[in-house]
């Protein structure tokens, strides 16, 4: 069993940063993770995801240039680090442990997810 548990979001004006951690607890040796958010009425979307190693980080096109994950194994966290916010960021981010060692944007493929935490981006 993973438990996933995210950090850091809040309320911050358009132009701002924030950084969301990822703590993660159980057998997570090896799997690549990933970062998804949820804005109101729609769907859970891809955001990012890293391997296990750090090979092979991805992102989608709305957050490239702005948003940089990265991950400490020995500490088991992933961060988002998300700079030059915009209100269209708003959402509720999630973090997931993949089924494997690469990461992927299909939600159905992360096995393991967290809470969630609220990001809110005022203009």
């Amino acid at each position: 069993q993973v438990q996933l548990v995210e950090s850091g979001g809040g309320l911050v004006q358009a132009g701002g940063s924030l950084r969301l951690s990822c703590a993660a607890s159980g057998r997570t040796v090896g799997y690549a993770m990933g970062w998804f958010r949820q804005a109101p009425g729609k769907e859970r979307a891809f955001v990012g995801g890293i391997s296990y190693g750090r090979y092979t980080i991805v992102y989608a096109d709305s957050v490239k240039g702005r948003f940089t994950i990265s991950r400490d194994n020995a500490k088991n966290t992933v961060y988002l680090q998300m700079n030059s916010l915009r209100p269209e960021d708003t959402a509720v981010y999630f973090c997931a442990q993949h089924r494997g060692r690469a990461p992927s944007n299909d939600p159905t493929e992360y096995i393991y997810w967290g809470q969630g935490t609220q990001v809110s981006v005022s203009s």
